[in-house]
């Protein structure tokens, strides 16, 4: 009986996502100036940014962390269940107040060149990192590589895949220079002024920020939002991109639905049978699904007083935001009296993340994505629909919050050239494994730079009848 129900249930959504499931037009996001009124007569310069924060936000910091209020004990043998441990914050706090030097990992975050620029009314940070080619190979090819961070993330994630991505290979004829900005509202980038100013309209900014900075054409990547971001920037600017590499690939086309549901009767029409267990049983992973997105109703509907009320204290930041790095990074980590943290990351490391919050008090700014996310306004235009038409890839971890398989994400990356399953790593893999990270980007951009080979050498093909497509140049 309950089969017969299921089918029914999944045919009627079908019907109905099919006769609602009109094409979409790509809008025309205009550019929007998002700052204070004194920013119209701001420079279009490029400055020089080094970060330097007065010693009394230090001193002040510390001081907060001594004359903290006592903990509230967790439970017995809960361990991260009911969120992060008191017990192993504690731990943690402690290695801040006494261990963690902020004057070297300062050092260690102005090791690359940073920079700020005033786009759309906003002063937006960046890291621009120039590789150092040998002598020897003066014909590598240096391709503009856009990354993208999100959320409780920072350009922090970044420091241990930079020079990995722009180290020459001796088996690729290309490298990337990479820019890596932090998002409006995030750390030393300045945010919006007035609302509206979410993933969609960020993808117009850093699209102004790469042709500011000479890219005419560029590859861009992203997890978490920049994944979000990397995806827009495809399908609002395919003129401008050679390329889409994301981390946290998804699909919002309606059909997509349909055949989720019908996955759960016959999943073998859905995804593959060694990757079944990442989508079903449905009711596992919605209850996941459930348990990890509590945080992201209160930011979308309320971000500024989840904000106030986190960022009010250096104890409330880093128990808001270092839960994340433990169920995110590994779902069975919430089992383990210190929350995993240790496997992937040091005490450090984490630290100066939340860190860039603190010192810039950039949470609550950080949070208001969400908000603008999850409008009305915003979700009935559908702009989350539109399809991908440049080559795309997606690195699939296996730990990451939610799976969704190729034959699902083809329906949105029409041009899906590469969807690789990566043998460990979780939701932050820039931070957690950047080896793994750096070798797929390395391995797309290698496809997509060969296709354009082939495109360009077919250019002087005498015309045969079919019609073949003009290559992107740098």
């Amino acid at each position: 009986m309950w089969k017969t129900t299921t089918v029914i249930l999944v045919l009627t959504i079908a019907i109905a996502l099919l006769l609602r499931n009109n094409p979409i037009d790509v809008p025309d996001l205009p550019e929007t100036f998002w700052g204070p009124e004194k920013n119209k007569e701001a420079s279009k310069d490029i400055r020089s940014f080094v970060i330097n924060v007065p010693k009394s936000v230090i001193d002040d910091l510390n001081e907060r962390l001594e004359k903290k209020r006592e903990l509230v004990k967790p439970l017995e043998d809960v361990e991260w269940t009911y969120g992060i441990s008191t017990i192993y914050l504690n731990d943690i706090l402690e290695h801040w107040r006494t261990k963690y030097n902020w004057s070297e990992r300062q050092a260690l975050l102005n090791k690359y060149p940073q920079y700020i620029t005033n786009i759309q009314g906003l002063d937006i940070h960046f890291y621009r990192v120039k590789p150092h080619i040998p002598s020897d190979r003066k014909n590598i090819k240096v391709l503009p590589l856009l990354i993208t961070h999100g959320w409780p993330g920072s350009v922090v994630e970044f420091q241990k895949i930079i020079p990995i991505l722009t180290t020459p290979r001796p088996d690729r004829d290309f490298v990337f220079e990479v820019i890596a900005p932090s998002l409006p509202g995030y750390g030393f980038s300045q945010a919006a002024v007035r609302p509206g100013l979410g993933p969609a309209q960020i993808s117009v900014i850093f699209k102004n920020l790469m042709l500011r900075l000479g890219f005419n054409k560029f590859y861009a990547q992203g997890g978490d939002w920049g994944s979000i971001i990397t995806k827009n920037l495809g399908s609002f600017f395919p003129d401008k991109i050679l390329g889409v590499h994301m981390n946290m690939c998804s699909t919002l086309d309606r059909s997509a639905t349909f055949w989720w549901l019908l996955g759960t009767l016959v999943p073998q029409l859905v995804v593959e049978n060694q990757y079944y267990s990442r989508m079903y049983p449905l009711s596992d992973h919605m209850s996941r699904l459930l348990e990890e997105s509590g945080y992201m109703h209160i930011q979308a509907s309320k971000p500024d007083t989840i904000g106030t009320a986190v960022a009010a204290s250096p104890v409330g930041l880093a128990a808001y935001i270092l839960e994340k790095f433990s169920t995110w990074t590994n779902k069975e980590y919430k089992f383990r009296p210190d929350g995993g943290l240790l496997e992937k990351y040091t005490l450090d490391e984490l630290l100066d993340n939340v860190m860039l919050y603190w010192v810039t008090n950039s949470l609550t700014t950080s949070v208001r994505i969400y908000a603008e996310q999850f409008t009305k306004k915003h979700m009935s235009s559908r702009i989350d629909e539109l399809p991908v038409d440049v080559p795309a890839a997606c690195a699939i971890f296996p730990h990451e919050i939610a799976y969704q398989p190729e034959s699902l994400l083809r329906n949105t990356f029409l041009n899906l050239i590469q969807f690789n399953h990566l043998p460990r790593g979780g939701h932050f893999a820039a931070f957690e494994e950047p080896g793994l990270l750096a070798d797929d980007i390395f391995e797309f951009v290698s496809k997509t730079e060969d296709i354009r080979k082939k495109a360009s050498a077919n250019k002087d093909v005498p015309n045969t009848g079919k019609k073949i497509k003009e290559p992107t140049k740098i």
